[in-house]
């Protein structure tokens, strides 16, 4: 079996071959050229890493297991290219270079992520018997979730209703749950839904961990946003202190919030152990990577 560093560099050339081939050159008037930039070549590919790691734990369906990496990752492009956007964040800087918008506009932006989040449905629901339907159409549900009002979408709009409002501790975490987490763990659940016949109590062990793994993904960009600086994070530092938004920092400080991400690890492995499942390897790995990351 690779080592992680292997399997990592292994599972992330695939999920760029399979993206490369399946988000369009020629869409109409431009549009493939703004989704290829907004998706291709850049960005640490978490989600998909999730997928496939939470695939090999339940010896799942390969082929819905790409897909579903792909699909995940299609879905946080096209939230960045939103959310980078003069109406969100204003950002114009995004994985090394100008986010979609100053590149390509605002209008073919907006475009670039609508056609990018429909193309990650389709990727769930190949023609034929590529992927067995009932599995389709749980991985549709699970994404669909994640990226909703009661996932993403919800959470964003919570972000920008808190802009200078203090946050208790409990009410940011319920924030970050949905914006950030929500698609970190339905990238674990889809992963999981690629198995046959996965124990009811592996599932719930892989949804905690997901969930762990989910806020310590946000506590760390919080802490990164002002410990590291543009070039390291691809992305402009010191952001959400410059825009009052509250983060785990402003609310716990530096040294908390590392300690949060610390214990938050320690519960994602836990819940790797009581799994049952014996090829948990890569998901713990991929924990530790995540609180250990350095952007």
């Amino acid at each position: 079996m690779p080592d992680f560093a292997t399997w990592t560099a292994e599972q992330r050339a695939r999920v760029e071959r399979a993206l490369s081939d399946w988000v369009p050159v020629d869409a109409p008037a431009g549009l493939g050229e703004a989704m290829r930039y907004a998706v291709l070549d850049g960005g640490k590919r978490v989600r998909p890493l999730l997928v496939l790691a939470a695939a090999e734990a339940v010896q799942g369906h390969a082929e819905a297991a790409l897909r579903a990496a792909c699909a995940s990752e299609l879905i946080h492009a096209y939230s960045l290219v939103h959310d980078d956007m003069p109406c969100m964040d204003d950002d114009v800087l995004r994985r090394g270079k100008p986010t979609a918008h100053v590149q390509f506009g605002e209008a073919q932006a907006l475009l670039a992520g609508d056609a990018l989040q429909a193309l990650a449905f389709e990727l769930l629901t190949p023609d034929g018997d590529a992927v067995p339907p009932a599995m389709q159409a749980e991985l549709c549900r699970l994404l669909a979730r994640a990226a909703g009002a009661q996932g993403m979408a919800g959470g964003q709009a919570i972000d920008l209703a808190s802009v200078g409002k203090p946050l208790t501790e409990p009410q940011l975490r319920a924030m970050h749950k949905l914006k950030t987490g929500a698609l970190l763990q339905a990238s674990v659940d889809m992963g999981a839904a690629c198995g046959v016949g996965v124990p009811l109590a592996a599932r719930g062990a892989l949804r905690d961990y997901g969930a762990a793994v989910g806020l310590a993904f946000q506590v760390v960009d919080d802490i990164l946003d002002v410990t590291a600086d543009s070039a390291e994070l691809g992305k402009t530092a010191g952001k959400d202190a410059a825009a009052d938004k509250p983060t785990y920092v402003s609310l716990l400080g530096l040294q908390a919030s590392r300690a949060l991400a610390d214990d938050l690890r320690a519960q994602a492995h836990a819940a790797l152990d009581a799994s049952g499942l014996h090829h948990t390897g890569r998901l713990r790995a991929l924990a530790d990577r995540v609180v250990e990351r350095s952007n």
